[in-house]
């Protein structure tokens, strides 16, 4: 396992494969390629405990868990109930009560530890999302810079131009998250989280 680990993640930072296609169609297969190995390489880091409650989970949300309930309950409910069985657990069948509680509290529980197995999951793609789009936005700030510098040696004038001044400015994140949170106020009618001019 750590082999195979370690010959994806070989794979995954080693420029001279990632993205030498020459077609579009091998571009998108590169891409799902890398993030399919991305996805292995987190399985493989999972603990006992998160695999446990992830195969737990899964098998409650099937139709066959549904199922199962369905032919122990009536089981139970017709052996208790029926005239001519010796009733083990008669209405109004505490002790069913007490074993559907018990399994209501650990199958919570597991669901519980899977969720937050997929949260932090998810919270590494948002990050990884965000760094890509941050490295995307200071690329074409760099590649705009450059452009109005071969511009000015073709003699092409575009600095009157203040879409491409404010293009040409690098992105703060901090003052999007501000801007944002701004926004998300005004809409819900709240001005006085509005910050006056600086």
């Amino acid at each position: 396992m750590s082999s195979h680990h370690h010959a994806h993640s070989h794979n995954i930072k080693d420029g001279s494969t990632y993205r030498s296609a020459e077609t579009g169609s091998d571009v998108t297969r590169q891409n799902i390629k890398a993030m399919r190995e991305l996805e292995d390489a987190a399985m493989a880091r999972r603990t006992g405990a998160d695999r446990a409650a992830a195969a737990i989970a899964r098998f409650c949300g099937s139709i066959t868990f549904v199922w199962i309930h369905v032919a122990v309950f009536t089981c139970w409910i017709g052996y208790n109930s029926l005239p001519w069985f010796n009733a083990f657990d008669p209405y109004p069948f505490t002790f069913l009560t007490l074993v559907v509680s018990l399994e209501a509290i650990f199958l919570s529980t597991f669901i519980l530890i899977s969720q937050n197995y997929d949260m932090r999951v998810a919270e590494r793609r948002n990050q990884l999302d965000l760094q890509i789009n941050l490295l995307a936005e200071q690329e074409n700030t760099k590649a705009l810079q450059m452009l109005e510098r071969i511009a000015k040696k073709v003699g092409a004038n575009v600095s009157d131009d203040p879409q491409v001044r404010a293009l040409e400015e690098a992105t703060r994140p901090d003052r999007l998250v501000e801007q944002i949170e701004e926004a998300y106020r005004d809409e819900a009618g709240e001005p006085s989280g509005k910050k006056g001019p600086t």
